[in-house]
C-alpha cells in the first residue's frame, strides 16, 4: 500500500508540472489564443521591388532589373518630394514617352499583382479625347497590349478619367474610361492592379480601394464583341506616354516611387 501511495504521489507530481509548462490557451488571459508559428505566415515577398534609394541622383538608364524607353523624354533619380529617400522623375515632351521598363518576368499562372506610388503634374485639356498611358503590359506570344492604368480627357466634360485599356489585339483599341474614375493631378496616390489570367481579369484600386467600375474582363471590357485575352505576359512599362500630337500641356512630369510586383496583392496603400 505504501508503495502504492508513493507511485501515485509521483504521477500527480509529473502531471502537475506538465499542465504547469503546457503552451494552453488557459496559460493566457480568459478567452485568449496562444498563437503558434503558422498563425503569423511570413509576408509575401515581391519579385519586383524598387524604392530609388540606392541609386546615385540624376539621370538614369537602367537599374537593378530594369532598363529604360524613352522618346522626347527623361528619366532621373531625384530627392523625394515627400522629405524621405529618392524618388524617380519621368518628363516628357509633347507626345513622347518615358518608361521604366521590367522585362524578362514570367509570374506565375500568367497572373501577378503591382503597386506603386504615383503623382502627375497636369493632365491633358487638348485635343479632345487626349489618351495616354501609365502602365502597359505585353507578352513576346502575342501583340495584344494590356494597359491598366490610363486614362482620358473627355471634352464633353472637360475632365480627365481613368480607366483601363488595350491594344494591337482583337479587341481593338480602346480605352474603358469612367465618369466615375476621375483623374487628379499635383496629388500623390498608392496605385495597384491584379492581372488574373483566370478571367483575362484587371482590378484596379487606389489607395487601398477597388475601384470596381474600372475592371475588365474576358467578355466585359471596351472593345469589340471578341474576347479579350491576355498574352503571355513578360514585360512591364511604368511611366507616361500620351499618343496624340501638339497637345496642351506640351510637358508633363510624372513622379514615381515604391514599385512592387508579386505574385500575391503587396498592400501598403492603406484604405
Amino acid at each position: 500500500m505504501t508503495r502504492m501511495r508513493k507511485f501515485a504521489a509521483a504521477l500527480s507530481a509529473a502531471t502537475a508540472a506538465l499542465l504547469a509548462t503546457s503552451p494552453t490557451a488557459s496559460a493566457g488571459p480568459a478567452g485568449a489564443h496562444t498563437p503558434t508559428a503558422s498563425a503569423f505566415p511570413a509576408p509575401h515577398a515581391p519579385f519586383v521591388r524598387e524604392g530609388f534609394d540606392r541609386l546615385p541622383l540624376g539621370p538614369v538608364t537602367a537599374g537593378r532589373g530594369w532598363t529604360t524607353d524613352v522618346r522626347d523624354g527623361s528619366l532621373t533619380v531625384e530627392p523625394s518630394s515627400t522629405g524621405h529617400g529618392r524618388e524617380l522623375r519621368l518628363r516628357t515632351e509633347g507626345n513622347g514617352h518615358a518608361f521604366l521598363v521590367l522585362s524578362g518576368l514570367a509570374p506565375a499562372a500568367n497572373s501577378f499583382w503591382a503597386r506603386l506610388r504615383l503623382r502627375v503634374d497636369r493632365l491633358p485639356t487638348a485635343p479632345d479625347w487626349a489618351h495616354w498611358t501609365i502602365a502597359e503590359a505585353s507578352g513576346s506570344d502575342a501583340p495584344t497590349l494590356v494597359r491598366p492604368l490610363g486614362g482620358q480627357y473627355v471634352p464633353t466634360s472637360r475632365a480627365n478619367f481613368r480607366g483601363v485599356g488595350s491594344d494591337l489585339g482583337p479587341t481593338g483599341d480602346w480605352t474603358a474610361w469612367k465618369t466615375s474614375a476621375p483623374a487628379t493631378a499635383a496629388v500623390w496616390s498608392c496605385v495597384e492592379f491584379h492581372l488574373d489570367a483566370a478571367d483575362n481579369r484587371v482590378t484596379v484600386y487606389q489607395d487601398g480601394v477597388e475601384q470596381s467600375d474600372l475592371t475588365v474582363s474576358t467578355k466585359e471590357h471596351g472593345g469589340t464583341a471578341d474576347d479579350f485575352v491576355f498574352p503571355r505576359f513578360d514585360t512591364l512599362k511604368l511611366g507616361w506616354q500620351l499618343y496624340q500630337a501638339d497637345p496642351t500641356p506640351s510637358s508633363y512630369d510624372l513622379r514615381m516611387d515604391d514599385v512592387a510586383l508579386s505574385t500575391r496583392r503587396v498592400g501598403g496603400c492603406g484604405s
